[in-house]
């Protein structure tokens, strides 16, 4: 076996695969090179090169050099390399400054999700060890400041807080600070980004990527994804998601194309976005696509720029699939698969005579190695696989003995070399593209004075991928409803979008003889239910 630990120059342990990473270099998909030096280097040839547009904001990549220097001198002035800079901020241009700055510093970037409340986010600062975190002040109407406040009060450790946009803009203070800095050595194989993603134990677990499993995840992309320079990305993915935030910072740093972000998602407002900026690539799960596809037959628009659209996140309908393809001009619809601990995994099936591969499996594996084992479990390993999480004792369970990532989701294998996804092994919900850990939220619930019982389970929904239902067996004669559920949730911090959106009372939850509650079993009458 060639999987061990190694612990890094700035103090973060993780696996360590003598033969992958041997590979990986052999093959081109690892180097010593990094996407800060790739900053540099198109600061100097083009300097003028727009990467990041943002509404009235457009950041040329001297811009995005200047401003991530002065912020990275900062940074070390008051930490040390490795780390850990935390952002929760929407799709603005200040989180790129944000991310390379802390790149260029040797520190550990964490994007944190604006939809978070208390609850994670207090689970995620403290478990991450995070030195400074940058905000919004008031965003959607939610005043991150007031929450960021009753966090910290909470907290043994708090981090440094930067607001941005509003009041006194702290990231304005900070580019403003004029230190000399030494700027660290550079590890390729260092931790880059740590991003928590929901598990079935309840407890986020914070996947760590290094500079080199990120530059084989853009390089993947690269070969087979149809870019060349100068190309345009349409960005409404949050960028704390692993897919918003490698179309927004690597991918105009590594590949040459641009970002143009969208602080909120509407299709309507895409529409002239993507006409105006000639967009050429879009990825997003089921309801960006369905929803721009529906916003173009509308506005009688085929989208006559647009290459590539990617959806993935959750179930993607083939019928979807194949009418994307026949509506947009030129563009090549695809399904494709993966997880933070691995994207990408697959690159889906980019052939424009091959509808069929591409509405109906999810495509061709990229890079990485993929295999089909005990339960039909999908497992792989590739050069962009994670180098761990955050806690050793997570991966007990996440790798099998050869070092192949366990996905917990099952699937087979067609026509020769097609992944098809057919089911999760996990708990898990994956909603409007979000995961969502059941049993945290049923650990919380099972609390509430007017529930005996409960099992939250998903179920496949035409317009978000999944609907979170909570399936309960009340207390005597009680009938909470969905509004009780959100109430109670609120007063835990709970994310909005982990809210149960649908309730059920049941006289019983079905079980096995040991006791175990069978969601199997709830989750094929919904169905049945819901088919009928």
């Amino acid at each position: 076996m060639t999987v061990s630990r190694r612990t890094t120059p700035t103090g973060w342990n993780i696996r360590w695969d003598d033969v992958l990473a041997t590979q990986a270099r052999a093959d081109g998909w690892w180097s010593d090179d990094g996407c800060g030096q790739a900053l540099r280097r198109i600061a100097t040839e083009t300097p003028d090169q727009i990467l990041i547009i943002d509404g009235d904001a457009h950041l040329s990549a001297i811009q995005l050099l200047d401003q991530a220097e002065q912020l990275g001198a900062a940074m070390l002035k008051r930490f040390a390399s490795g780390s850990v800079i935390s952002f929760m901020l929407p799709n603005w241009h200040e989180a790129a400054i944000i991310y390379f700055g802390a790149t260029l510093a040797g520190m550990v970037v964490n994007p944190i999700l604006p939809s978070l409340r208390e609850h994670d986010l207090r689970f995620i600062l403290a478990d991450v060890q995070c030195k400074m975190v940058f905000i919004p002040h008031v965003f959607r109407k939610h005043d991150y400041v007031a929450m960021m406040g009753s966090v910290s009060s909470n907290m043994a450790h708090p981090p440094e807080v930067v607001v941005v946009r509003g009041g006194e803009d702290g990231l304005a203070v900070l580019l403003n600070d004029q230190p000399e800095p030494k700027w660290p050595p550079f590890d390729p194989d260092d931790v880059r980004m740590v991003m928590y993603t929901s598990g079935t134990t309840g407890r986020p677990k914070g996947v760590m990527h290094t500079h080199n499993s990120l530059n084989a995840l853009i390089r993947q992309i690269s070969a087979h994804w149809l870019i060349e320079k100068g190309d345009r990305f349409l960005v409404p993915s949050p960028i704390s998601h692993i897919g918003g935030s490698i179309y927004a910072f690597e991918c105009p740093v590594l590949l040459g194309t641009s970002a143009i972000l969208m602080e909120s998602w509407s299709a309507e407002a895409a529409l002239p976005l993507m006409e105006v900026h000639r967009i050429t690539h879009m990825a997003g799960a089921t309801p960006f696509l369905q929803q721009l596809l529906n916003a173009a037959h509308a506005a009688g628009t085929h989208l006559p720029e647009l290459k590539l659209f990617i959806c993935g996140g959750a179930s993607v309908p083939p019928s979807l699939i194949q009418e994307a393809n026949d509506w947009f001009d030129k563009a090549i619809v695809s399904r494709v698969y993966g997880s933070t601990e691995l994207p990408v995994t697959t690159v889906g099936t980019i052939d424009a005579a091959d509808v069929r591969h591409s509405a109906e499996t999810d495509g061709r594996a990229g890079i990485a190695t993929i295999i089909i084992a005990e339960q039909g479990e999908i497992r792989a390993k590739g050069p962009q696989l994670m180098l761990g999480y955050v806690h050793v004792e997570d991966e007990i369970s996440a790798f099998d003995a050869q070092g192949f990532y366990r996905t917990g989701d099952q699937g087979e294998i067609v026509d020769g070399d097609y992944l098809v996804v057919t089911g999760r092994i996990k708990d898990l919900i994956i909603r409007n593209g979000e995961n969502i850990a059941p049993k945290e939220i049923e650990d919380l619930l099972a609390n509430h004075p007017d529930i005996s019982e409960i099992a939250i389970v998903g179920i496949p929904d035409a317009k978000t991928g999944e609907r979170a239902v909570a399936v309960l067996v009340p207390m005597g004669a009680a009938q909470p409803d969905v509004a009780e559920l959100g109430r109670y949730l609120s007063g835990f911090g709970v994310a909005k979008f982990k809210y149960p959106e649908e309730v059920l009372l049941w006289d019983h939850l079905p079980k096995n003889d040991a006791g175990k509650v069978l969601k199997v079993a709830i989750r094929e009458r919904l169905t049945a239910e819901d088919k009928a």
